[in-house]
């Protein structure tokens, strides 16, 4: 068989007779000259490896177990990484070449892992991976294998530590969630207050405009309340002023009409007075001048008749008030002349006409002495066996009241009336009857 050809995943190296350097060709076909010239296959499939490194101590001495998973294969577009990797596993069984590069990249894992804490490895696994695969692929570059992607699959620890950082991990999570919760809610009740205390402040603004907004109104409406009052009132009184001159004047033309009317009456009896001079003088010449004189005569006597009667109308109004003046002023004046001539009476007959004053009242004493007998609806006379009876009996008695007056007179003025000189009529300008004349009536 001369003619070779191999598929995508995999390379022919030819060597021998004229191929030196050997031949490579990765995913196409070759002619082979038998027994001069040899032919060799390398697989170009990717190859998963599951790296795993147990109980690794880390940088602060914890073991943990990490298990990673890499995808290699070997360079077949890259001349040089494929004759890198011919010369080393030129021979070998896939198998083999996936040992090989696990064992790499375990060394290489393990060596990370010490150089790192369990939290740098746990919380950054992506950190991890990317130190994994670049220093692992620096290394089996030169091998010829090319590390294609390197994920961490799994860590843990048999010593409960990763557990314990869940933990302390999972309280801090629950702890900022309550802390966060409560930050929340309170954050909630300030909002709530904030949104309150704007719902008051906007609502208490609302009412102060509102109330600013009746003010308004109520001012205007006041205003304008006074203005138009004011204007029905000028109004009502321009009316009743109009109505006041309307009546004016039409009395003022009633009283035209009626001096026209009163105009025309004189001229018409002027006139009449006229027709029938005329009249008279047609007929008879002297007894209508005659007449005629009679007639103007009692026309001038009756015009001056009224002229008189408004004049003594206007005088005797005049006189009326100047009479009623003088009427009064002249009772003052004759009031004040008899105080007057009463003082000087007084002050001339001294006692005397204190007497005369005490006389005059003594009638009026005498009435009031009576009065309760006047009253009296019936009198019953009781006697005891001697003495008079009867009505004699009663008169007596009234006079014996009067005849104790003037001792009564003299006890209170000290002037003695029986006297003579106060008994004459010149003094008292009384008679001796008015001392003893009383009125004694009974029923």
């Amino acid at each position: 068989k001369m003619f070779h050809t191999c598929g995508p995943n995999e390379a022919m190296v030819v060597s021998g007779f004229g191929r030196s350097p050997p031949l490579m060709i990765a995913g196409g076909r070759v002619f082979v000259l038998p027994c001069i010239q040899q032919i060799q296959r390398i697989t170009l499939n990717t190859l998963t490896l599951n790296v795993k490194s147990d109980k690794v101590y880390t940088r602060h001495g914890v073991p943990i177990s990490v298990t990673g998973i890499a995808q290699v294969k070997i360079q077949g577009q890259n001349k040089e990484m494929l004759a890198t990797a011919c010369q080393m596993f030129m021979g070998k069984s896939e198998a083999e070449v996936s040992n090989i590069a696990l064992e790499t990249l375990e060394g290489h894992q393990r060596a990370i892992i010490a150089h790192l804490t369990v939290e740098e490895i746990y919380q950054d696994r992506k950190k991890f991976s990317e130190q994994v695969f670049k220093v692992a692929s620096s290394d089996l570059v030169n091998m010829g294998i090319g590390v294609v992607s390197y994920t961490l699959k799994d860590v843990h620890d048999d010593q409960d530590y990763l557990n314990s950082l869940g933990k302390a991990r999972t309280a801090q999570v629950q702890k900022d969630a309550r802390i966060g919760e409560a930050q929340y809610k309170r954050d909630a009740v300030i909002r709530e207050a904030q949104a309150m205390q704007e719902k008051v402040s906007a609502q208490y603004l609302n009412e102060i405009e509102m109330a600013k907004a009746q003010r308004d109104y109520e001012l205007k409406k006041a205003s304008y309340d006074y203005e138009v009052n004011t204007k029905k009132a000028e109004s009502e009184m321009a009316y009743q002023l109009q109505v006041a001159k309307t009546k004016q004047r039409i009395e003022e033309e009633t009283m035209q009409v009626k001096v026209v009317e009163r105009s025309q009456q004189i001229m018409l009896q002027e006139q009449e007075i006229t027709r029938k001079e005329m009249e008279l003088e047609a007929t008879v010449k002297k007894p209508a001048e005659a007449e005629r004189y009679r007639l103007e005569r009692l026309a001038e006597a009756e015009r001056a008749q009224l002229i008189m009667e408004a004049e003594a109308e206007a005088e005797s109004i005049r006189m009326r008030g100047d009479a009623e003046a003088f009427a009064l002023e002249a009772k003052g004046r004759a009031e004040a002349e008899q105080m007057a001539k009463k003082a000087e009476a007084f002050k001339q007959y001294g006692e005397g006409a204190m007497v005369d004053m005490l006389l005059e009242k003594l009638p009026l004493i005498a009435e009031e002495i009576s009065r309760p007998l006047s009253k009296a609806q019936k009198v019953t006379m009781v006697s005891s066996g001697g003495g008079e009876v009867g009505a004699a009996k009663l008169t007596g008695e009234v006079l014996d009241i009067m005849t104790r007056l003037p001792a009564a007179v003299e006890k209170l003025t000290g002037i003695n009336i029986s006297q003579p000189a106060f008994l004459s009529p010149s003094i008292t300008g009384l008679g001796p009857y008015k001392l003893f004349h009383c009125h004694i009536v009974v029923f």
